[in-house]
């Protein structure tokens, strides 16, 4: 494979696609498990694919051999892709996310209520088990259904129903109604 690298530095397009149809299956494996995405996996591996062409000058046999230098961008790009994407989505404390509200002009009342009902909240999302939060976050941040949940974080579909409800009633719970009644404005 190493011949394969030193003539797409000298830009031969066949030993590019010879690389590409070797080594597809495993930079797509690697996208795929750091993703869990089909479409993102795609977008990945072409992506490290397109990298190779730009940088096989540079590789470095001493270094490593091909497989890992391949594996090594996808992986890199993969997580670069995950960077990328909705902040509910990889935020590892979704109430976070709350702090950024919009201001709200007009009655002082109305600012105070919304501070008050803020911290309430964040206090009662704090109270939440990290998995909870983290699922009611995609599905309330995000906007994503029960089975994209379930396939996007590779848990059951029934597990992520029964964290979302009982995240839920407990957020009801501890909220009570009259915190309720302020978002219904």
């Amino acid at each position: 494979m190493q011949a394969l690298v030193t003539a797409i530095a000298a830009h031969d397009e066949q030993a590019l696609a010879d690389l590409y149809e070797t080594t597809l299956n495993r930079v797509y494996g690697v996208a795929l498990r750091i993703t869990r995405n089909a479409q993102a996996a795609e977008e990945v591996s072409e992506d490290v694919y397109w990298q190779v062409w730009r940088e096989a000058p540079r590789f470095d046999a001493q270094r490593g051999n091909v497989t890992a230098w391949l594996l090594t961008i996808a992986r890199s790009r993969a997580l670069d892709y995950l960077r990328k994407a909705d902040d509910a989505e990889l935020c590892e404390e979704p109430e976070a996310l709350l702090l950024d509200e919009p201001s709200h002009e007009g009655d002082p009342q109305d600012l105070l209520a919304a501070t008050q009902n803020n911290a309430k909240l964040n206090q009662a999302l704090q109270q939440l088990e990290p998995v909870q939060r983290q699922l009611v976050a995609m599905a309330f941040f995000r906007g994503l259904t029960h089975e994209e949940i379930a396939a996007f974080s590779n848990m059951a579909l029934g597990t992520v129903k029964s964290h979302i409800r009982r995240a839920l009633k407990q957020l009801h719970d501890v909220l009570e109604d009259d915190l309720l009644k302020g978002f219904e404005r």
